[in-house]
């Protein structure tokens, strides 16, 4: 029981309000409050902000540590990192804190991909939960060190959140280690996380022709659990361009779609995207000390041979998933997000996780510079030079005469911004948004490796209708508004540049006897 002093009812309220206030906020790493799963403070704030950053140790850390580690980071590089919370926490109290790493951290700058890595969202498989910390302390230490660590964190936005799930790595640990296939899977009301989000495979395939930006929260036909609120929120709320979501029990990149078109249990089912999930998927594959090679060993006697098919395979080829995160990001905003299963064991022992930071160290950091292929630009107004947001970036590949249009639209941003993640070879891109003539320009994509993507910028024109609008705010002085629909009926009449132009009832009656 814990005694009610004055000092505890003050820790109380604080958590209430840290675990119940809406807004994204960033905190300092010093007044980073840290619950413990019966929602006690095991440290004060003072205690947190007088004790010294510790190395990095190799080791399963708790949910107190895990927090720990990420202050210590923050506190050793405070000119490349910032620490906040998602909206809602745990159900227990746990605080989903991301790492994010940039040379100007805290803030979007100017046609800079945001990136971002999830794993633990499964509390029993803890691998990604360890090297995803270790990457953290990585790309800190090397900041001043490496040429190449120093770019990529100077162009690029990096967002880390080592666990979606820290109630459920709770039970998994407290249950022993590696003990039971399932027990920590889901979070502590039972949910499996990645089973939880809004089905978007579903409404798309419904559709038959959209596949992006599906989101509707009229769609929900169930009561999200709070970590998947707070991973919803925060992917729609960020212009993430590519992520990743860290798994464990097989050896396997997995790319979209998750989910079979027909209800089957396994069918291979592509996205618009096919060719591009399928690089990023063999990026990370090949980049990592054995996921790629043919002659590996199967985790599972009965499982695929992932290893013989390059170490990738495509999600609904697999086994259907229904409402995963994966397929959510590609559908519901401009994300590419894989998934990536890093071991066939779940809760590897201490030991191995030297090695393990080896085997995926090169595979994490190039799967990041994939943020920076295709193309990417601004789209502006050609009268005001003003960034236009919600322009719809489509895309056909013509490469070899292929004429394939690439079902799966971009959306540009408020800044106008937009970034497209695509393969080399030849492509036409078309920019779109109602009140503008569309552009169109021929682009060959090279992806020069570790460098930025290539800029294509769009400047659209106002149609002739819109162009009209505005003229006639100067030619009707009776108060009318622009958008009123009365106005639609003088349109034909008027020239962009504000001349009027005889009705063609005009021309027909001075035409007849």
């Amino acid at each position: 029981m814990i005694p009610c002093s004055p000092c505890y009812l003050v820790v109380i309220f604080l958590c209430f309000i840290g675990c119940y206030a809406f807004p994204k906020h960033f905190v300092d790493s010093d007044k980073l409050l840290l619950a413990s799963a019966d929602n006690q403070f095991q440290f004060t704030q003072k205690e947190q902000s007088n004790r010294k950053p510790e190395p990095f140790t190799f080791k399963h850390h708790n949910n107190q540590e895990l927090n720990l580690v990420l202050q210590d980071i923050n506190k050793r590089c405070p000119d490349i990192t910032q620490l906040y919370e998602l909206n809602y926490r745990s159900i227990r109290g746990w605080p989903l804190t991301v790492i994010e790493l940039s040379d100007n951290a805290g803030r979007h700058e100017f046609l800079e991909p945001e990136f971002k890595f999830v794993a633990n969202m499964h509390g029993n498989e803890v691998l990604g939960r360890e090297l995803l910390l270790k990457l953290a302390d990585y790309l800190c230490e090397q900041y001043h060190k490496n040429d190449e660590i120093a770019y990529l964190l100077n162009h690029t936005r990096i967002h880390i959140l080592p666990s979606l799930n820290p109630d459920g790595w709770d039970d998994a640990t407290k249950n022993g280690p590696g003990q039971d296939w399932l027990y920590g899977r889901a979070n502590a009301a039972g949910v499996d996380l990645n089973r939880d989000f809004p089905d978007l495979d579903n409404v798309a395939y419904r559709s038959g022709d959209k596949t992006d930006h599906l989101f509707n929260e009229k769609l929900i036909d169930h009561n999200m659990q709070p970590e998947t609120k707070a991973a919803v929120e925060w992917i729609l709320s960020n212009p993430f361009v590519l992520s990743a979501n860290l798994h464990g029990g097989s050896l396997v990149a997995n790319y979209p779609y998750d989910e079979t078109p027909d209800g089957s249990a396994r069918r291979y089912a592509p996205s618009p995207d096919d060719d591009t999930f399928r690089h990023l998927a063999q990026v990370y594959a090949r980049n990592h000390k054995s996921m790629a090679s043919p002659t590996r060993p199967k985790c599972e006697p009965d499982e695929e041979d992932f290893g013989k098919q390059g170490g990738i395979t495509n999600g609904a080829a697999w086994y259907s998933v229904t409402g995963g995160m994966q397929d959510f990001n590609y559908l519901g905003s401009n994300d590419y997000e894989i998934t990536l299963e890093l071991g066939c064991e779940k809760y590897p022992s201490p030991d191995s996780l030297p090695k393990e930071w080896e085997d995926n160290k090169a595979a994490l950091i190039e799967y990041i510079w994939q943020s920076h292929i295709g193309v990417k630009g601004v789209i502006k107004d050609s009268r005001t030079g003003e960034a236009i947001q919600g322009a719809h970036i489509k895309v056909k590949n013509v490469t070899s005469g292929r004429n394939q249009e690439i079902d799966h639209d971009i959306v540009s941003v408020a800044s106008g911004e937009y970034w497209r993640l695509l393969t080399p070879g030849q492509y036409e891109i078309s920019v779109t948004k109602d009140g503008y003539e569309p552009s169109t320009k021929l682009i060959k994509v090279v992806n020069e490796p570790h460098k930025e993507a290539q800029r294509v910028d769009f400047i659209l024109t106002p149609s002739s209708d819109e162009f009209a609008l505005e003229s006639m705010a100067s030619q009707f002085p009776y108060g009318m508004d622009r958008n009123d629909p009365q106005m639609l009926k003088y349109l034909p009449y008027i020239q962009p540049n504000g001349e009027n132009i005889p009705s063609r009832e005009m021309e027909l009656e001075s035409a007849s006897p």
